[in-house]
């Protein structure tokens, strides 16, 4: 049974941190605010779910589409302009703590100090298997999320987006003299790590939380996405 939470746990951080990776990759910028991007993905599941009475699955994939449009909104607004100044990474490094911090105080002034459940998927009973034992949620998370990795894994293999990725983070400079448009690539990569962001968020929230939304579960959950794409190779 603890082989299998430490599963589940260790992919909900993955699918949650991925993002934060090619953030990282592409641009070179520490994101300490890419954990508020996971608590603002599960916080727009919730009122999908439970103030606007959509199912969880339809509210979750609308909270990825909300966690999509913050990341680009986020490089459009922050760091694109901060890029064109030519400001230093350490700046922008200051600048994401400072936004995490104010999103993080906003979250809680908008929504809730206490942690708030999803209507659906509460309660269930474990399905056992011999010595494992794992509710239909959290064997469903962790179906969701190996399927979500392998697909980023050969969407950066094997399409034309990902070989261009892999370029940029290999070598900007190079990449942009190649006919690479470099800035595309960027905010394909904010869009797409928003959205992991949002997904992730729901995930930790329905496996870890109870099926619950806490206001700074993503500041929680950071400096463990910052230990596992460390050791999954950072970039």
């Amino acid at each position: 049974r603890t082989v299998v939470d430490g599963l589940r746990f260790g992919l909900v951080i993955a699918i949650a941190g991925v993002g934060l990776s090619l953030i990282f990759g592409t641009t070179g910028l520490t994101n300490f605010a890419h954990g508020e991007l996971v608590t603002l993905g599960a916080v727009a599941a919730w009122i999908f779910n439970v103030s606007l009475g959509i199912q969880l699955i339809p509210a979750t994939l609308l909270a990825i589409a909300v966690g999509i449009a913050i990341g680009l909104l986020n490089n459009g607004l922050i760091w694109a302009p901060l890029r064109r100044r030519r400001t230093g990474l350490i700046a922008q490094l200051v600048v994401s703590i400072g936004l995490a911090i104010s999103l993080r105080y906003l979250i809680l002034a908008l929504f809730s100090d206490r942690a708030e459940p999803f209507a659906d998927y509460q309660g269930q009973r474990q399905l056992e298997w011999g010595p494992i034992a794992i509710t239909p949620v959290n064997l469903a998370c962790i179906v969701v999320s190996l399927a979500v990795l392998v697909g980023v894994a050969l969407l950066v293999q094997r399409t034309r987006i990902g070989k261009a990725m892999r370029a940029v983070a290999d070598n900007r400079d190079l990449a942009a003299a190649s006919g690479i448009d470099v800035e595309r690539v960027v905010r394909f990569v904010w869009g797409l790590g928003g959205g992991l962001a949002a997904l992730g968020g729901v995930l930790f929230g329905l496996s870890e939380l109870g099926g619950r939304v806490q206001w700074e579960m993503g500041f929680k959950l950071l400096l463990l996405m910052f230990a596992g794409i460390t050791l999954g190779g950072l970039g």
